[in-house]
């Protein structure tokens, strides 16, 4: 700094001095060197302090490179009215406390270091110089070093992408026959369980009264097996349509209140547990919605026939309210049945996951109901969630917006379903 102020100025002032911190401040006192004069001042400041300008007469990093080991720093500059450069170098905790003595001896060691002739400012400048090229060798090893782990980095890079890319094809694949796969089955299934569904039912119709309690008992049991494949058969079908991006969707204008209502007559000969109760809440005000009446009824009589399946006491209620900030409709199906570990609850949406439980061994499921209903869900444009803990029920909340948006009425919106999947 001095140097600078010989030789753009023509001379200047280094004042030494101790700045103390305030009382009760945490900082460190701090060695403070000001070194003034009154010369032409610097144009390009910015340029300077940021080791961009090249001096003609120099390098042009003096200011820069003070910046840079100084603790504080502080830069005072404009043509014509000279240059004030305030540095300082915090003093360790222990040191004692400066007076003008200790003050003197700092200058007068400044003064001993100082260059006698040009010889010798000359080699000052040409060690600091060997410094800075030295400092420059060892950043551009140190570059080199980085860009050739750099390299090695993307190399690998580049063969995990090729690696992932490999098996995303795979899993296509293989995502491809299993919706190839189930489709085929279900169709093929399905003909023959309606068959035994419906001869079942002859049986127990017109040709019942001449069986035995007996055979009575048999007829059900195959009606009631045929009924329960029947209906996983149709789950798979509705979950390879989805995966295959086939499932159109076919909105329609509809009353809230009209849908509980039969959302309730079609439950109440099904809920008929002295045990348990089963009670719809009509919404607190009239709600229309424009959407798929048949997918939304197949989600929510999912949920209401898991809560009664597993709930052997209490109740099972159905609530629904508007989200008017959200345009949309929620509904909840509480119940007080078993509950479900917060571990689990992302798990039950999985397909043919079932948890251990002692219902389970009485319950009759699939774990295909969750899972189908949760993309069901999505190509409705909503969302469903659960609450729930161990022994203390469960409420599980759908969700939906009161108009379908208009980009999920067809085949795109079950290709985007499965892709949020």
């Amino acid at each position: 700094l001095a140097r600078n102020a010989v030789r753009y100025a023509g001379g200047g002032r280094v004042d030494f001095g101790v700045e103390e911190p305030a009382s009760g401040d945490a900082a460190r006192r701090t060695l403070v060197a000001r070194v003034s004069d009154a010369g032409p001042g610097i144009r390009d400041l910015a340029a300077v302090l940021e080791g961009r300008y090249r001096s003609p007469s120099g390098m042009g990093i003096g200011l820069a490179g003070a910046r840079r080991i100084s603790d504080t720093f502080t830069i005072d500059s404009a043509p014509g009215r000279g240059t004030t450069v305030t540095v300082g170098r915090h003093l360790p905790a222990a040191t004692p406390p400066q007076t003008v003595q200790s003050l003197q001896r700092v200058a007068e060691e400044v003064l001993r270091h100082a260059s006698r002739t040009p010889f010798d400012e000359v080699q000052a400048q040409n060690q600091e110089l060997l410094r800075a090229l030295e400092e420059l060798r060892a950043r551009q090893v140190e570059i080199e070093r980085l860009n050739l782990e750099l390299q090695e980095t993307n190399r690998g890079v580049l063969a995990l992408y090729a690696e992932l890319d490999d098996k995303a094809e795979a899993l296509r694949v293989a995502s491809e026959q299993k919706t190839r796969f189930l489709s085929n089955v279900s169709h093929e299934l399905r003909t023959p369980l309606a068959t035994m569904v419906n001869l079942s039912r002859i049986l127990l119709g017109s040709l019942g009264t001449e069986f035995t309690s007996e055979h009575r008992r048999q007829a059900e049991f195959i009606g009631k097996t045929a009924q329960s494949m029947s209906e996983i058969v149709n789950d798979l079908l509705d979950l390879a349509k989805i995966e295959a991006g086939r499932t159109e969707l076919r909105p329609s204008e509809f009353a809230v209140a009209d849908f509980l209502a039969a959302l309730r007559g079609m439950f109440r000969p099904i809920a008929t547990s002295p045990d348990v109760a089963f009670v719809v809440d009509a919404p607190d005000e009239p709600i229309t919605m424009h959407t798929d009446e048949g997918r939304l009824a197949q989600v929510v009589r999912n949920l209401v026939s898991n809560a009664l399946k597993y709930t052997e006491r209490g109740e099972v209620r159905v609530r629904v309210e508007r989200d008017g900030a959200a345009d949309a409709v929620v509904f909840h199906v509480s119940d007080t049945g078993i509950g479900i570990d917060v571990a689990d609850q992302e798990r039950i949406f999985e397909e043919f996951t079932q948890l251990e439980n002692a219902l389970q061994r009485r319950v009759k499921g699939t774990g295909l109901g969750l899972p189908l209903s949760r993309q069901l869900t999505k190509l409705l444009g909503g969302t469903i969630t659960v609450n729930s803990e161990r022994g203390a029920g469960s409420t599980f909340t759908l969700r939906v917006p009161r108009r379908l948006p208009e980009k999920r009425e067809g085949a795109d919106a079950a290709a985007e379903a499965v892709r949020d999947a």
